[in-house]
């Protein structure tokens, strides 16, 4: 019994594992799945989108990003931020109304949700006649107006919630102040706008479906002037000098009227139908925008032609006789429009649309000929093509960063100069210590590279293997071709785009090396693309080797997918990776693992019929090896074949239970019950109450060699390590299969000056079969120290040590329900590690990582990173493999999430939360990314355009170390302190102060001092500051 106790705990070792150790997840990456609403702050320049799981974030300069989540699960419907202050209002689909505010804790700010509120009518009132359409803010910071389905507007006090009743605009009131003439038409349907006057806050405009549109007194309670339309009223816009509302209809007209208190009826000025005569679909939302050179801006949406473009979703812009229908492969959620122009300005000015589409977010610069859209920092559409799988590697050096920069800077020449102009509030993060790429494979064919140093996820470069195959679509055409006189004016923008030509173009695999260069992607119909870093435009012909896995089978016919056919001759390659060789596996089954060594210039390839090795610098296949079992019929049958033996999986599942109930009856003790002796039953119970227990791991069965996909190769590994005897190190490759089988080939890499000469040669030397026959998902080799091996050319490049090849190393293999590490050369087994965990856990991921301290700076440990299909990530120790810690991370019913994680080298992960998203996590309490921002007040900010550049701007990002956070208490907001510094000194003292309070920066001794007395000094004025103002300093 003594083997069943847990050794005791070692506080030393405790707390050694607090400073490495801390789970946060920290940030979102990705565009917002399923949105619903958006809300944008003139003077915070803040935007903010809801979503339809009731989500809103809240988006600022690069680094500045906040979310929240409402308690209830419900679609946000609108967004609506208070005029002047760090506040917003949202409406959701259950008809609550709910407040939001920005305050500073501990040094930045947060969002958080001050109030909540129904709309309740009296008793026995039909719902919609509190059903609220549309939400006003007053620009008195007090008072909400809420139009309602009934025709009736209520007006609610801020921040309180509470119903005015006698300012409540009903319906039978406005109806008793109209002309005789207006009264006996049904007039009277829901609010469709509300609209405060631009220059007299004491006025607000009231629009009803049926068409009425009325200007209300608030002070008086009367109609100043009322409009009546023909057609059924979608949205209003009001002129900024209030001289002319423009109202748009349901039958794909605007028209515009005169506001003059002399004549009560007034006929409208112009009616328009911009794509007329035919029939067209409804225009729901408008905007009328003035400009210092006399011509406005109409911008609307919809509008099309309802027989031939009923189904498009477009956004038109018309200004100084140029007109342009912007189109989206999505539907537009909403849209506004950024103008220059404070609240007393006399024009308008617009410089920017800003459109959120169902699956995108698109900005278009309106102030450059032409309109092109501008490159945004965040809001990435991830899934503009299906995400396949990812690929991370941590720390790029400086001259492959610059290279794949400037190759992506000749993708992006048709988007604007013009700086990103959403930028309120101020990143408090440093830059990031490093550089770090996120490779995502899509199921067009595409590559994408992503800057995922700091909070933002910035597209770098687009890599496209389209070109080197034969589709359907020539690469060279153009989708948005279009004649000039071409009616509509249609022109598509955006970059969602989920159609694939062929499925069989996606990525599936991806292997990048940081020092050489060289990357390798390998797709769904067995192609391997070996590629390189090209700084010009090349016209060459991509070099095609078959690799056939069967060669050595008979019997066997592939009835998947056939091939992708290789486009003949040269072909134009653009600035970037290009490829110059084609591995195609015989049968084009979809490549499972792939490796890459850079340094002996092999790939290493796998499917679900073997694996093989290429040799890039000569061209030629080095080897293939087939691991198909007889059994595995359903290896011959591809992912895009639905034959599928269900009777076989029943019998197989049967099988497993049966061997699962005998092997139960195995383990019962012998003979009967009664003959234990009572005592010493009582005397077992005792001890077992007194003793602590170690975890039960639960019986591993053994699965049978008729399962099917037993040759399918999960993983590949290239290590220079001892195979044949303890006296020679060799280059190797190790293979892992489904059916828990561990290949070993000693690899004969010729030297440098004879490498073109001699070819690479590879022999069998080891293979290990697992008892249990659990799938591998990994295979590791320690060196004397115990530590991984480093990465091909990472010590030629002074940035790892040198393995220690003197010991003797070890050999890690993790199977989805055991981690076990064997001697090398001998291959014995030394220790293993059963999978603790609930019954039916499986080990889906694992990588090693460097966990630093928190603590002292140069140190680190090694371990591996455990994700298993029940969404938990564990920690385990390496060489002797102990659990660590344990932390839940992603629901198990969220397969996919749990498919897509990615760990990297430094303790941090990526998975998929929706098809659009990402969510970043961290193991390590030394590398934190995490925004960390300060949103100014409403008064500071001014609301000039943003200046053109030469380039797109880099996206800033945060790691930091957790070790110097603590949470600060809630301060009291106070005024801005205009006289104690100035704008710009405040801003140095923001930052000087930021650093040295949570420990980014240290301080001398004569430093200290002073910094102290001037946070002192700011933490007074702070208290004498008159309560419910905001302050743009905070601590």
């Amino acid at each position: 019994m003594r083997r069943f106790l847990r050794p005791g705990h070692d506080p030393a070792r405790e707390r050694l594992k607090r400073d490495l150790f801390q789970f946060n997840k920290t940030v979102e990456h990705g565009f917002p799945h399923q949105p619903s609403a958006l809300g944008y702050s003139l003077s915070l320049r803040i935007l903010a989108i809801g979503t339809r799981s009731g989500a809103i974030k809240l988006y600022g300069a690069p680094g500045v990003e906040f979310m929240g989540l409402h308690r209830e699960n419900n679609a946000v419907v609108q967004i609506h931020f208070l005029p002047g202050q760090c506040q917003l209002v949202t409406l959701l689909d259950d008809n609550s109304l709910h407040l939001w505010s920005l305050k500073v804790k501990g040094g930045v700010s947060e969002l958080q949700e001050d109030e909540s509120f129904t709309l309740r009518g009296p008793p026995g009132a039909a719902p919609s006649a509190t059903q609220i359409t549309v939400v006003l803010p007053h620009s008195s910071q007090e008072l909400l107006y809420l139009g309602t389905e009934s025709g009736n507007v209520f007006a609610v006090q801020l921040p309180a919630f509470c119903t005015l009743e006698d300012r409540t605009i009903s319906s039978d009131a406005v109806l008793q102040r109209l002309p005789e003439e207006a009264r006996h038409r049904r007039v009277f349907e829901m609010v469709e706008a509300l609209q405060e006057h631009p220059r007299d806050p004491n006025q607000i405009l009231i629009g009803y479906s049926r068409g009425l549109i009325v200007i209300w007194d608030l002070q008086g309670s009367r109609v100043l002037c009322h409009f009546l339309s023909s057609q059924q009223l979608e949205n209003i816009c009001w002129q900024r000098d209030g001289h002319l509302i423009v109202s748009c209809h349901s039958d794909g007209s605007y028209c515009q009227w005169p506001v003059s208190r002399d004549t009560q009826q007034p006929e409208p000025l112009r009616s328009c139908v911009p794509y007329g005569p035919f029939p067209c679909k409804a225009i729901t939302k408008i905007f009328w925008l003035t400009t210092k050179q006399g011509l406005p801006f109409t911008i609307f949406q919809g509008g099309m032609p309802r027989a031939s473009y009923g189904d498009r979703h477009c956004i038109s812009v018309v200004h100084n006789g140029e007109q342009t229908a912007f189109d989206f492969t999505s539907r537009v959620i909403d849209f506004t429009v950024l103008v220059e122009a404070g609240p007393g300005a006399a024009f308008d000015d617009p410089y920017a649309l800003v459109v959120l589409a169902e699956e995108e977010l698109v900005v278009i610069d309106l102030k450059t000929a032409g309109w092109p859209p501008v490159q945004p920092p965040y809001l990435a559409s991830l899934h503009c093509s299906a995400i396949t799988c990812s690929h991370h590697i941590s720390n790029i050096p400086l001259k492959l960063w610059e290279r794949i920069i400037a190759a992506g800077s000749q993708q992006n020449t048709h988007f604007s100069t013009m700086d990103w102009p959403i930028d309120g509030g101020t990143s408090l993060a440093p830059a990031p210590p490093q550089r770090d790429l996120l490779l995502t494979g899509h199921e067009d064919g595409t590559v994408r590279f992503w800057d995922a140093s700091g909070v933002c996820l910035r597209l770098l470069y687009k890599l496209s293997t389209v070109r080197v195959f034969l589709t359907d679509t020539d690469p060279s055409e153009s989708l948005n071709a279009q004649g000039e006189d071409e009616w509509p004016p249609l022109r598509k923008v955006g970059s969602f785009d989920p159609y694939s030509d062929d499925p069989r173009l996606g990525i599936q695999k991806i292997f990048l090396c940081k020092y050489s260069g060289y990357l390798t992607v390998a797709g769904t119909a067995g192609q391997v693309l070996v590629l390189e870093l090209n700084d010009e435009e090349a016209e060459h012909a991509v070099e095609q080797v078959e690799a056939d896995l069967l060669q050595d089978q008979e019997g066997y016919r592939w009835k998947g997918h056939e091939r992708l056919c290789a486009r003949p001759g040269p072909v134009c390659f653009e600035p970037g990776f290009q490829p110059f060789v084609l591995v195609q596996c015989q049968p084009p089954a979809v490549v499972t693992s792939l490796a890459l060594h850079s340094e002996w210039r092999l790939v290493a390839f796998g499917t679900s019929h073997g694996f093989g090795l290429f040799d890039h610098q000569q061209r030629r296949q080095v080897f293939v090896k087939c691991t198909l079992h007889p059994s595995d019929q359903l290896a011959l049958e591809g992912p895009l074949s639905r034959v599928k033996s269900l009777k076989k999986s029943l019998r197989q599942s049967f099988r497993r239970i049966r061997r699962s109930r005998v092997s139960s009856r195995k383990r019962r003790p012998a003979g009967p019950p009664g003959e234990v002796p009572e005592g010493s039953t009582r005397a077992e119970r005792a001890g077992l109450q007194n003793m602590e227990l170690a975890p039960v791991q639960r019986k591993i069965e053994a699965r049978s060699a008729e399962d099917s996909f037993t040759g399918f190769v999960r993983t590949l590994y290239f290590a220079d390590t001892y195979l044949k005897d303890s006296s020679r190190h060799c280059p190797s490759l190790w293979a892992g299969t489904n059916g828990g089988t561990v290949y070993a080939f000693a690899l004969r890499v010729p030297p440098a000056e004879r490498r073109m000469d001699e070819p690479v040669r590879a022999e069998q030397a080891k293979e290990i079969q697992l008892m249990h026959r659990a799938p591998v998902v990994g295979i590791l080799v320690l060196d004397g120290h115990s530590v991984p091996l480093p990465e091909p050319l990472e010590v030629a490049h002074d940035l790892s040590k040198s393995p220690d090849m003197q010991g003797s190393h070890q050999l890690l293999v993790v199977s989805e329900e055991q981690f076990k590490v064997f001697t090398l050369p001998k291959v014995s087994a030394r220790l293993k590690l059963k999978l603790t965990a609930l019954e039916g856990s499986r080990v889906r991921r694992v990588s090693a990582a460097r966990f630093g301290s928190c603590r002292a700076e140069d140190y680190g440990e090694h371990h591996l990173a455990v994700l298993t299909n029940l969404g938990d990530i564990q920690v385990v120790s390496l060489p002797l493999l102990k659990p660590q810690v344990r932390y839940s991370c992603i629901r198990r019913e969220d397969v996919s999430g749990i498919a897509s994680c990615v760990f990297t080298k430094y303790g941090q992960g990526f998975y998929l939360i929706s098809p659009s998203e990402f969510e970043r996590f961290s193991l390590s309490t030394k590398w934190l990314v995490e925004p960390r921002c300060l949103v100014n007040s409403a008064e500071t900010k001014n609301y000039s355009r943003p200046c053109n550049r030469s380039s797109p701007e880099k996206a800033s990002g945060q790691a930091r170390n957790s070790g110097s956070q603590s949470d600060g208490e809630e301060r009291r907001s106070g005024p801005v302190m205009e006289h104690a510094l100035l704008n710009d000194e405040r801003a140095v003292v923001i930052g000087v102060l930021s650093e040295w309070l949570w420990g980014t920066a240290s301080a001398t001794g004569e430093d200290a001092p002073k910094l102290l007395s001037l946070y002192l000094l700011l933490q007074r004025n702070e208290q004498d500051a008159r309560p419910g103002c905001t302050m743009n300093t905070h601590y």
